[in-house]
């Protein structure tokens, strides 16, 4: 799930709204009490000072009631507030409730904004939602279901919304439906390449190596022109091989020729991509325990030697160009 905090520019974004709704109508001086709030309270949720930005947005709530961006910085402070390593403390539970409440609200307040900054603010009320009910917080996987449902039927061709009920079935248990959501995110827009990743990670976690690589090869041939699509391959392949000890030898050394595979592919893309050289160096070495020809063995290794040697090499430059990079700024 996302992360909890909001990014700066999208709060700069919004505060236009309050502006402009302050230049006219009946409650024009409430509402430019409220924008005041509301800036302030921003200023404040950039810092980190959650509790002090709480005051701030119920200010402008208190003059402008129909401001659903507040709602959702609102929550989203409370949300922030909460601790997982507290849970079980009411004053540090109650947190979560305020969250849910006024996530819920921004939902309501939202819904049909024509400002441009509306449905994204929404979607975001939704998602924060979504995230409060699972299983490291609320943990009620029944009341969040069908707020998914609903965020899918706003926005039915949105892979992200099937992929956090996916996400939520698979935090409670429910493989079958987690998967056909990771799937059905795939189905409504197949040409995303992000959406395989998403399921190669379910795969992953669910142990399943060969729909893992099978989901990561989607994503490949989808980015071909991508050489961290295909280099992400690499070490799943090498790590199989190695830690793997019930693979039979031959299919142990199958994921290991691809694995160089797709290395020299990722390297034939980005002939400077330090990673991919130094995980192919790690599967040359692999390479060379099946062989039995020590002459080639030590070809291999040689080979391996060199490339390590121009990764770090490359390691080291392109750190010390960034690095140079940022005291440039």
């Amino acid at each position: 799930m996302r992360s909890r905090f909001i990014p700066v520019l999208v709060l700069f974004s919004i505060v236009g709204l309050s502006l402009t709704i302050a230049a006219c109508g009946k409650y024009s001086i409430s509402n430019l009490r409220a924008t005041q709030a509301f800036q302030t309270a921003n200023e404040q949720y950039k810092k980190g000072e959650y509790k002090i930005a709480i005051e701030e947005y119920e200010h402008a709530i208190k003059f402008n009631p129909d401001l659903g961006y507040a709602y959702f910085f609102l929550g989203n402070c409370y949300d922030n507030l909460f601790k997982s390593t507290k849970k079980g403390d009411p004053e540090n539970d109650a947190n979560l409730t305020k969250a849910v409440d006024n996530y819920k609200l921004a939902i309501e307040k939202l819904k049909g904004s024509t400002d441009p900054r509306g449905p994204e603010i929404r979607k975001l009320a939704f998602e924060y939602l979504i995230s409060a009910y699972g299983a490291d917080k609320l943990n009620d996987i029944e009341k969040a279901v069908p707020i998914a449902q609903e965020l899918i039927a706003s926005e039915p061709n949105e892979p992200t919304n099937y992929q956090a009920l996916g996400k939520l079935y698979e935090e409670n248990g429910r493989y079958d439906e987690a998967e056909a959501m990771f799937k059905k995110a795939i189905e409504v827009k197949p040409n995303d390449p992000l959406s395989y990743e998403v399921l190669a990670g379910y795969y992953n976690r669910q142990g399943n190596f060969e729909k893992t690589m099978e989901a990561y090869e989607k994503r490949a041939t989808m980015e071909p022109n991508n050489p961290e699509a295909w280099h992400q391959m690499g070490p799943y392949y090498s790590e199989k091989a190695m830690k793997d000890l019930k693979l039979p030898k031959e299919v142990a050394k199958k994921y290991v020729m691809r694995g160089l595979e797709v290395e020299d592919k990722a390297l034939s893309i980005n002939p400077e991509f330090w990673s991919a050289m130094a995980y192919k160096n790690i599967l040359l070495r692999q390479q060379a325990t099946y062989e039995k020809d020590p002459a080639k063995q030590k070809e291999l290794l040689a080979q391996a030697d060199q490339i390590r040697a121009k990764s770090i090499e490359l390691q080291k430059k392109q750190n010390s160009e960034a690095g140079g990079t940022k005291k440039g700024k």
